[in-house]
Formats: C-alpha cells, structure tokens, sequence
C-alpha cells in the first residue's frame, strides 16, 4: 500500500468517526426534545401540564408533596393552625374525630392544601351542631381526597376566596354539605360526592349552598347582601339530599353550575334540584333525575335578584308534576332550547326556549 493510500484511508477513517459522532449528538438531541429531559439528572421530572410545573413534586390528588403527615386528630388540628403558604398537610387513613378549622393565607405559587385518600375520616360526633371543616378567611386552600361525615354541616366556607373544595365524599350530615358564604368568592367545588343530608331538619339538607338568604343576611353579612360571587360549581355526584342539590342565594352572581349530576328522589324539603335566585349565573350541561316537582328553578326572592341566568345543555329527566325549567318571574333569564325535560308533566318551560 503506497503512501496516498494510507493517507487517504486515514482521512475516510477520521471523516467516519466525525459523522458517527454527529449522529450521536443528534439522537440525544431528539431524544432530549422528545422527553424534555436536559441532563440525565432531570429524566424523572415531568413535562409541565394542566397548570403543573415541570420538576415540581405533586401527588396523584393533585396536592403538593407533603411537608406534614398527619395521622391524629391532634396531629391534624396543630397542623392546621400553623400552616401556612407552601404547607401541605397530608392525612393518613383512619378516623379524625372532631371538628376542624383552617385559617391559612396561601398564595398563588405557595398554596395550602389539605388532602388525603378517602379512608381518612373527619367525623364530626354528631349531626346537632358544629362543621365537620371550616374554612374560615382561607385564601388560595385545597381540600381534597377524604370523607367529611356526620356532622351539623359538612364544609362551610366563610369569607374564603380562590380556594378549591374537590373530591371529598360528604355524607350524614345534619343540614347542608357544602356550603361557601359571606363573601367567598372565586372557589370551586368540583367532583365532590355527596349523600344523605338534611338528617336534622329536611329542608335545610342542601347539598351544595351558595350566599345567604336575605333573612340571614344581617347575622352574617352585617345586613348587606351577600356577594359569594363567581364561584364554580362542577363535576359533583349529589344524590340522597332532602332539600336542594345546588341551591344558589340572592345577592350572589356570576357563577357557574356546570357538569353536575342530581338525583331528587330523597328530597322532601324543596321542590327542585337547582334553585337560582341570583343574577347573572350560568347553569350548563347538567343531568338530574327525579324532581320533586320541577328541574331547575329561579325565583326572584329579593327585588334586583333573579334575573340575568342561563339553562343551556341540561338534561332533566324530571318525572313529576312540574317543568323541567321554572322560570319566575321571567325577566331577563334565558332557557336555551339546547335544554331537554323528559317526563315533566308541565313540559320543557313556563317560558318560551332560546334559539
């Protein structure tokens, strides 16, 4: 082999590795982009999605990695009280007996949350009197995951805003299951189930409850209307109640009941599932069976109130003497015609649908 031979061998040689090189450096670029990994250290760490940070350490509730595990109700109510933006209580399963309150202020990018598996337990010791959990001034607060059970009222938020109540199993409760009030606004209450309430007294069993009625108003809003405004309702399992499944108050507006599934048949205490006396409240895409009387229902309780609703996409399978919508008076509150009733002896509407 003469010596350009040798040359040129090298020089394919060294231009081979050179490519083989590249394409090295190219897989692990795709693969990087594929995966969104960066460096072999970050492989564990998930993309961002559904408002999730990458990297950020969240559990399978969606509530952040404990910073407390919690396991009595000693443990629980201490906890609850020193917490604060970035705490994250957890509860092992087993019963809490008491009842507890939550005051804590998070924020935005340091929420607070409370949660745990459905085999955790905060019993209230009796339905006369007391709430299972109060959330009391809380701000920017998850719950989610446990059983609230027997108890006066299952949760009740008072002047707590952009917070979420979600996943919770709330059953024998001696009035209302969950109820957001003076002045809570911007929360959501989503995919809870609920059962058996109105154990004390029928026609305070509400199974969702929004604002304060006017009688009500000078005891906890200083006389002033009650402006639970712009919170959401969704994606909740009500069934067994003895009054209202969602029950939404004057003085509140701008909300939205969406996505809800009802069931009437244990309800003696009202004549309907959805109860609006509110203005300006947006009632989609829910299913009921079962009514006492009508489906859905608005009433203008207050002069002002009342008005402003809409029914779009709801399913009323309502089997009893009444409408699937009750509108009174009609004022500016809209029945879209994309609303069904089935089995309402009074039919779809005591007024004309739109569109």
């Amino acid at each position: 082999m003469t010596a350009d031979t040798n040359a040129r061998t090298t020089t394919l040689v060294a231009i081979a590795v050179v490519i083989a090189a590249a394409i090295v450096v190219a897989l692990t670029v795709v693969i990087n982009l594929r995966w969104n990994v960066d460096d072999p250290a970050d492989a564990a760490a998930p993309a961002a999605r559904d408002g999730v940070t990458p990297g950020a350490a969240r559990s399978a509730d969606g509530c952040g990695e404990p910073t407390v595990t919690v396991s009595t109700a000693r443990e629980l109510t201490k906890a609850l009280r020193s917490a604060e933006p970035g705490t994250s209580i957890r509860l092992q399963p087993g019963e809490y007996s008491g009842r507890f309150t939550l005051k804590a202020e998070g924020t935005t990018d340091e929420p607070v949350s409370l949660c745990g598996p459905r085999e955790a337990v905060l019993d209230g010791g009796g339905i006369r009197g007391g709430y299972v959990l109060h959330l009391d001034g809380a701000t920017h607060v998850t719950v989610s995951g446990f059983t609230v059970r027997n108890g006066q009222k299952g949760v009740v938020a008072d002047a707590t805003t952009h917070s979420v109540i979600s996943d919770l199993h709330v059953s024998r409760i001696g009035d209302e299951a969950i109820h957001l009030r003076d002045f809570s606004t911007d929360n959501t209450v989503a995919g809870n189930t609920i059962r058996e309430t109105g154990l004390r007294k029928p026609k305070f069993g509400e199974g969702v409850y929004i604002g304060t009625a006017e009688s009500n108003w000078e005891d906890v809003t200083g006389g002033r209307p009650d402006a639970s405004d712009r919170n959401v309702v969704e994606r909740n399992d009500i069934a067994g109640t003895s009054a209202e499944s969602v029950d939404v108050k004057e003085g509140t507006s701008g909300g939205v009941v969406r996505d809800n599934t009802f069931d009437g048949s244990a309800i003696t205490g009202a004549d309907s599932w959805v109860d609006v006396k509110g203005n300006d409240w947006l009632i989609e895409g829910n299913r009921g069976s079962d009514a006492p009387v009508d489906g859905f229902q608005v009433h203008e309780i207050v002069e002002g109130w009342g008005d402003g609703n809409v029914f779009r996409d709801n399913q009323a399978a309502v089997n009893g003497d009444g409408f699937g919508y009750s509108v009174t008076p009609k004022l500016d509150n809209v029945v879209e015609c994309s609303n069904e009733a089935s089995g309402a002896a009074e039919g779809l509407s005591n007024m004309t649908c739109d569109g």
